[in-house]
This record gives C-alpha cells, structure tokens and sequence, in this order.
C-alpha cells in the first residue's frame, strides 16, 4: 500500500489550484503529494482549443490576486476577457446602479476566463513539476478512517488499488458520495430553479460591461468574452426550464431579448445550451481528522453572483497558510485542531458569501410589491452612497476584508 504525505482528490480547477498552492510547502519539506482525477490528462497541456460553446468562470480581481501569487496569471491572463463595469438592473422597475473599476483604482473589477483555458494552464504547471504525482485516470471507489489519516480504495484503469495519506483534501465537486460514504450530512435549500447556460453573441460590443438583470422569474447574467461573445447564466422556475431549452434557436434568442432588453443590441447568435438545477449545499462538516473538503464538495452557490469558485480559492488559500503554520510547529498534517483552525479562520467568510448569494437571489425572485420598491430603492440608495457602493464593489471583487488589510490577515 503506498502511502503519501497529502492526496487530493479531485484534479479540477479547485484541486490542481490548491496543488500549485502546496507546491512551495511540498518542496521545502520533502513531502509527497498526489492528485487523483476520474479523467485522463489532456497531451497538449497549455493549448486553447477554441470553442464557441466554451463554459466560462468569473474570476474576481481577489483571484487574479492570488493567482499572481502563485506565478499563474501571466499564463492566465492571455486569455481572459475583463470585467471594467457591472450594470445591476431590475426588469420592470425603477432603480439600476453600475460599478465601474476606475472608482476601485483598478484595471477591471474581475475577469471572465473560459474553463477549459483555466484547466489547462493549471494542468500544464503541474504535469512540468515531478514533485507531484498525476493518478489519473482513476476514480475513488471508498474512502474511510485509518490509524493515522485515510485509507482510499482506488479503481484504476479497472485494477483496484489502496493508497493511504496523512491529510486528504476531498475536491471532486461533490459528485462522488464521497463525504456521504463517511457519514458526513448535507444541508440544502433549493430555489426550485433552474440555471441555463449558454453563449450568445450581440450585435452591440459589450465593452467589458457584465449585466446582471433580475426578472420576475430570476436573476440573470451576461458576463464579457473575447471575439463578440457574452456568457448567460439565466435562472429559470423549474417547470419552465425544459419548454424554453427545446426551443429552437430563434425563438429562444426572442425569449432571451424579451427578457433582457436591448442594451446590447439585437441578440443574434446563441451556442449549445446546458442546464442544472439550483439549491443552496453545504456540508455539516469540512474537516475531520485526516480529511478536509473542499469547493463545492463543501459550499454550493447560486451561480449568478460569481462568488462560489472565488470563495473556493480563498478557502484554499486559507488552508495551506493554516498547513504551513501547523507543519513549522511540528504538528501533523491532518491533526484535527489544526484543521479545525483553518474552518474557523473562513468561517466569517463563508458565512457572509453565502448569506449575500442567498439573500440577493431571494429578494431578487420575490414579487411582492412591497419588496419591488425595496429593491428599486436598494439600487437607487446604492448608486446615490458612494460607501455603500464602494463596500458592495469589494464584496465583489472578492476583497473580504477591511481595506488596506490582506485577506489573511
């Protein structure tokens, strides 16, 4: 049985992100680590392969900050499209307020970056680094408490395997059952909704504008990318999601444009369509002895809002800052009040990330008059207060903490 140091599972853009973060701690210890993927390496790590249809993240000016940190945004940053101003609006009622990144002394307020090109970056540095071990492809069939850390039972290319770590870090997104296997409960609230993702091209240039525009049925969003193209996430109610994806193409950009206006023109392309249903996850508990869990594994958000993967990174972030500390003092690496110190270390910033997402999408898919002139008078109050928009715009970017404090301190 072989055993190592640290075992990622997960090799997404939230596990390979934290294995170029540990990489530092790795090489000055001699410690070993490895990253189990379900899906085979790409052979030309680093090459963008254009695609309209490309899913997109978006990158808060917080992540571009810790991705300088880790010598990756000069790579990165060749194929992002930035985020110079935010036009928050709500369809049918007075009151819009727009963000704009020459307010915050900033070149944008945040990036949209295609994931595919994020993958492949982060994957291209790390296939380069031989202190790091690929296990891929291969997917963790069982996943339980050992003397010391866990025992992970591993199905490889179908030839079972049994590899054990002092600390691992589960980051698969959830999918796996994982966490459930090990008895760990999961909390969700659902929007009874539906997200609908899609690329779609207009006929007006969006000059890095993101939109985000709440409609009686659910906020929506149209966020900036490179050659004429716009990122939606559009929130449907679940029973009318599946009638306006099997439209065809031009009906659907009509129901689009109803919806969404004409602020940037005709719509006039729109690509492959995806969707997902919507609810608020997250896990009764993110550490064990042995174990964290990590990224969506441990906080799903409403994607609207963008603050899920940047509030992934800056938990990650958090934990190898907690890990360096902890190996300095001599403590073993999956001690539990050493892990139990890095939740309590995020939990303010979790709390408040995922009470703002919540609270906006709740407010924002409420119609009760009441509530309409409460929103229109929240836009209009945060366009007239410069603090309050100045404070709302660092929620943004994905600076949580106070200015001219770091986000760790």
């Amino acid at each position: 049985m072989k055993h190592y140091d640290l075992l990622i599972i997960g090799g997404g853009m939230v596990g390979a992100s934290l294995a170029c973060a540990l990489r530092p701690l790795i090489r000055r210890q001699g410690l070993t680590l490895g990253i189990i993927e379900s899906q085979p390496l790409t052979n030309d790590p680093g090459v963008l392969q254009p695609s309209y249809d490309a899913r997109s993240t978006a990158l808060a000016w917080g992540t571009r900050e810790i991705y300088e940190e880790l010598g990756l945004w000069s790579a990165l940053s060749r194929n992002v499209t930035p985020i110079r101003s935010v036009h928050v609006s709500d369809r049918g009622h007075f009151g819009m307020s727009r963000l704009e990144h020459e307010e915050m002394g900033v070149e944008a307020l945040g990036y949209v970056v295609e994931n595919r090109w994020l993958g492949s970056v982060l994957q291209s540095d790390l296939q380069s680094d031989s202190t790091i071990e690929w296990i891929a492809p291969a997917r963790v069939n069982r996943l339980r408490a050992g003397d010391t850390g866990m025992l992970l039972e591993l199905d490889k290319q179908g030839e079972t395997e049994t590899l054990s770590a002092d600390l691992t870090i589960l980051a698969d997104g959830g999918r796996s059952g994982l966490a459930q296997q090990l008895g760990i409960g999961e909390r969700s609230n659902a929007y009874q909704q539906r997200a609908l993702i899609a690329n779609v091209t207009t006929s007006k240039p969006h000059q890095g504008v993101a939109y985000e525009r709440f409609t009686d049925q659910g906020p929506m969003a149209l966020l900036p990318l490179s050659d004429g193209r716009s990122a939606l996430v559009w929130t449907l109610p679940e029973d009318e999601a599946d009638a306006v994806l099997s439209l065809d193409d031009s009906a659907f950009l009509q129901r689009l444009q109803s919806r969404f206006g004409y602020r940037l023109g005709r719509l006039q392309r729109v690509g492959e369509r995806f969707s997902y249903p919507l609810s608020l996850k997250w896990t009764s508990e993110q550490v064990r002895p042995g174990l964290v869990v990590l990224g969506n594994a441990a906080h799903s958000l409403h994607p609207v809002a963008g603050q899920g993967y940047n509030l992934a990174l800056r938990d990650l972030m958090t934990l190898v800052r907690v890990l360096e500390q902890g190996v300095a003092e001599g403590k073993p690496l999956g001690e539990l009040s050493l892990l139990s110190h890095y939740v309590a270390l995020q939990q303010q910033d979790q709390t408040r990330t995922v009470g703002f997402s919540d609270r906006v999408v709740r407010l924002f898919s409420n119609q009760q008059p009441l509530l309409n002139q409460v929103r229109g008078l929240g836009l209009l109050g945060l366009e007239l207060s410069p603090g309050l928009k100045h404070w709302f715009t660092r929620q943004a970017m994905g600076l949580v903490g106070e200015p001219g404090h770091s986000r760790f301190d």
